[in-house]
């Protein structure tokens, strides 16, 4: 049965019997900026999730007309009246946003975004940090910061990560809104459905990544981004290191079988 929704300030939390946690952004005033507190109540949760072997999906979505604004600059600013003019206070914030940033990366739970209306700065970073993005046709993406003489430089990473240089360079140089067609055109994000068509769309990937092995999903994953920078060669040899040792464990040993005897596996995420 589908657990009781629970909810901090921030974020809810719901976890159903599938394994789905879905993490909903719920500061719909602050149109879910990743204020101080936004960041604290992700970075927990992300960790939670990542630890608790009920949860084998984390879907992140959000309440309200905006998936996510970015940092929120009115608290920014608020940074400045520090005697170093707020120095120390960005350098705390921007190490919380990529910390969070990172724990979506290292986190061994695929993570889902779901995104039914405008992400923009870190908000747009926010979506190319997840493994998988699913968008309403209504979305939009944008890394504004040239607007406000901020160049979008930490969002920069997770873009630059997701879509071909030029279309990076173009959303960071520009900073106009990208339509969630375009997006999906540039790889920014996998799908672009119908708005009340996209928590089914975007549950249903959910459940068929979520019937596979636990300890399968985590070693591809971990495997995907560590070989990402390494040489064609050195990418080969870590590979393979990593099908062998996975050939090694319970579950593709039974995954296997199962092939060969026309069955349903049982998994035992071992």
């Amino acid at each position: 049965m589908q657990q009781p929704e629970q909810s901090t300030d921030m974020l809810d939390h719901v976890l159903d019997h599938d394994g789905i946690l879905r993490l909903t952004l719920n500061d719909v005033r602050r149109r879910n900026a990743l204020s101080e507190a936004m960041l604290t109540q992700l970075g927990t949760a992300f960790a939670e999730a990542g630890a608790n072997p009920q949860v084998r999906v984390i879907v992140l979505a959000a309440h309200g007309p905006a998936f996510c604004a970015g940092h929120d600059l009115k608290e920014m600013t608020a940074g400045r009246d520090a005697e170093d003019n707020g120095r120390a206070y960005f350098s705390k914030v921007m190490a919380m946003c990529s910390g969070v940033m990172q724990a979506i990366v290292n986190c061994p739970k695929p993570v889902i975004a779901e995104v039914a209306e405008t992400a923009t700065a870190a908000g747009c970073q926010l979506v190319a940090s997840c493994d998988l993005a699913y968008a309403a046709d209504s979305a939009r993406f944008s890394t504004p910061g040239v607007h406000i003489g901020l160049f979008c430089s930490t969002p920069m990473v997770a873009l630059s990560r997701n879509v071909a240089d030029k279309h990076a360079m173009e959303m960071l140089l520009t900073g106009d809104m990208t339509p969630a067609n375009r997006a999906m055109e540039i790889g920014l994000v996998n799908q672009v459905v119908a708005s009340d068509e996209l928590k089914a769309v975007t549950m249903d990937v959910a459940r068929k990544i979520a019937s596979k092995s636990s300890l399968t999903l985590a070693t591809g994953k971990r495997a995907f981004y560590a070989q990402r920078g390494m040489p064609l060669a050195e990418a080969y040899d870590y590979a393979s290191r990593v099908m062998v040792d996975n050939m090694m464990a319970l579950d593709a040993q039974e995954g296997i079988g199962a092939f060969i005897e026309k069955r349903q596996p049982a998994w035992q995420d071992a």
